[in-house]
């Protein structure tokens, strides 16, 4: 590796590269650039593995400000295509023709769906933190505490005492904007100055908060600078952050983490790397390296290290455990719970609430924000707000804009009257989008196919995972406050959808708990530090880690969970412990 601006140079895939490193990390998204930075930091000679394309900082952003009319398609996929290449990838908001290059070819990187589920998968380094949403939650003390305290799933080996001054670490280097609110459900962080709401969002939130004395609405927490940050400006509301970021005021690996870990010296990045299994010493009891088969030449290559930090997501990163078995681990690597690949489970979502209003006609706004607002966790907290239905909570996101030309599909009118009505704005629309917690269950899993393999030889990964009873009788709480909540604003022409068929697991791209973490070790893969029972210099801080869902966006308790790891990690190392 070498560095330029701050910006990683990749290493060409015909020169050799030394196969012996202090640290590997496996996978370069939201986890594994946060390992990567904090192991070069801390003077770890790291290799970090992506099976996806180069990708670069600024020079990959080759779509980033492109005008409709310079789409070849105006921005949008033909439907043969997305059917053919892309037909789970295309059910994503954000894919469109600006866009699919960054996401894989379901064609080219097949999975079997015993039942639905919607497995979104990047294409390029940087993994799925250039394509998140941006939305940044702290996990609160009750959400590490709910497990233990109504008997579902097992209990959480630690608690927000243990995450908080990681929070605190992350969120300075990330950068995220965002209001105190001194709400025990949802701690508040080291924010950067909060965004503007548009004059809606705050009627709604003045007629929510007065007519529901247990509900709160405020801008969303977003990994989206409103200030410089070390060096990087702050958002410009262009409104093309799926597209890349160039300022790299939206936080991505690519841009941020990745930059930071090159500047130090320390890194090496091989992309197209299909990272086969981890290798597994039985008189050490250690893992020594990876096999990695290069996904252009198909050529095998061994890498060694001392320790390992799994970052592949929650699906990728058990597949390569499962993948690596051995006389000591014959049913996957640091699997003697059995438990690998269990407990699948990711937000349930596809509750959609929509309302018009024809006041505040005289308002409108600049640019686009790259933020919307969030009505926290408001149910089961204890007293009034406790359901005899459903254990855990649901919250909210949502938006509001005012119609444009578009609506002209739907309004009646032709020739000059009908450009005259669209000359000017129209109505105000408002929109909440519920998500809810999913509990965790036995049933819920992967595993790999005993037959069908992909093109580089590795067994499929079968997905298998449903929503229980828990989910469905929240989902129908979740449906009536959204309505009464748009109610107490005023809105007109209200409705209220459950589009739960079209929402499988995995579409809210939070997969999590296929390895998660515990206290025993006869029921879980990973110790309070993230390192497996199993295998003491092997550690998973990607979704799979996660003992149960919560309902906040989980990519800052990713990233929180993967620093403190890093430090535990090399202390122990230090000490002669790993």
């Amino acid at each position: 590796m070498s560095k330029e601006r701050g910006l990683i140079k990749k290493t060409p895939m015909n020169v050799h590269v030394k196969n012996e490193f202090d640290a590997i990390v496996i996978g370069s998204g939201m986890s594994g650039g946060m390992a990567a930075k904090e192991l070069c930091e801390k003077g770890l000679k790291t290799l970090v593995l992506d099976r996806g394309l180069p990708f670069e900082h600024q020079t990959s952003f080759v779509t980033e400000h492109k005008k409709p009319f310079e789409l070849p398609r105006h921005g949008m996929v033909p439907k043969e295509e997305a059917q053919k290449d892309y037909a789970t990838q295309s059910k994503v908001y954000l894919f469109d023709e600006a866009t699919k290059h960054l996401f894989v070819k379901d064609s080219q990187q097949p999975y079997i769906q015993e039942k639905p589920y919607d497995w979104i998968r990047a294409n390029q380094v940087g993994g799925r933190s250039l394509m998140w949403a941006r939305q940044t939650y702290r996990w609160s003390p009750m959400d590490f505490e709910s497990n233990l305290k109504d008997g579902h799933g097992i209990d959480w080996p630690i608690r927000y005492a243990d995450i908080a001054p990681w929070y605190d670490h992350v969120e300075q280097f990330v950068g995220v904007s965002g209001r105190p609110e001194g709400l025990p459900q949802l701690p508040d962080g080291k924010f950067l100055a909060p965004m503007e709401m548009t004059s809606v969002e705050k009627h709604l939130k003045a007629s929510i908060e007065a007519s529901f004395s247990d509900r709160k609405l405020t801008i969303g927490r977003c990994a989206v600078l409103t200030e410089e940050l070390n060096g990087r400006a702050p958002c410009h509301y262009c409104g093309q952050c799926e597209r890349g970021c160039s300022t790299a005021s939206y936080f991505s690996a690519v841009s941020v983490s990745l930059p930071a870990a090159a500047a130090t010296g320390n890194l090496t990045l091989r992309p197209n790397s299909i990272v086969h299994s981890v290798l597994f010493d039985p008189e050490t009891r250690k893992a020594t390296g990876v096999e990695v088969i290069d996904s252009i030449t198909k050529e095998t290559q061994t890498y060694h290290g001392k320790l390992i930090f799994m970052c592949a997501s929650t699906l990728g990163t058990t597949q390569i455990l499962l993948n690596s078995t051995s006389n000591a681990f014959p049913n996957g690597l640091a699997n003697s719970s059995g438990v690998l690949g269990r407990y699948l489970s990711d937000h349930h979502m596809g509750i959609t609430a929509t309302g018009f209003t024809d006041d505040f006609n005289d308002r409108f706004y600049a640019g686009s924000r790259p933020n919307g607002i969030y009505i926290p966790r408001f149910r089961n907290l204890g007293g009034s707000s406790n359901r005899s239905d459903y254990v855990r909570g649901f919250a909210y996101q949502g938006s509001s804009w005012r119609l444009g030309p578009e609506r002209g599909a739907e309004i009646q009118g032709i020739g000059a009257d009908l450009k005259q009505q669209l000359r000017d704005p129209g109505p105000w629309e408002m929109q909440l989008w519920g998500f809810g917690e999913t509990l965790p269950h036995f049933d819920n899993h992967c595993r790999l196919s005993p037959t069908e393999v992909d093109q580089w030889g590795i067994p499929q990964l079968i997905v298998s995972a449903e929503w229980g009873k828990n989910e469905l009788a929240m989902r129908l709480d979740a449906v009536a406050c959204a309505e009464e909540m748009m109610q107490a604003a005023g809105f007109r022409d209200i409705s209220v959808v459950d589009e739960i068929e079209d929402n499988p697991q995995g579409l809210a791209i939070h997969e999590m708990g296929t390895a998660r973490m515990g206290r025993d070790p006869k029921s879980s893969v990973l110790n309070g530090f993230n390192q497996a029972h199993d295998v003491r210099n092997l550690f998973i801080t990607d979704g799979a880690c996660m003992t149960s869902t919560a309902v906040q966006n989980p990519s800052i308790t990713y990233m929180a969970l993967t620093a403190r790891a890093v430090d535990y990690a090399i202390r122990e190392h230090q000490a002669g412990n790993i």
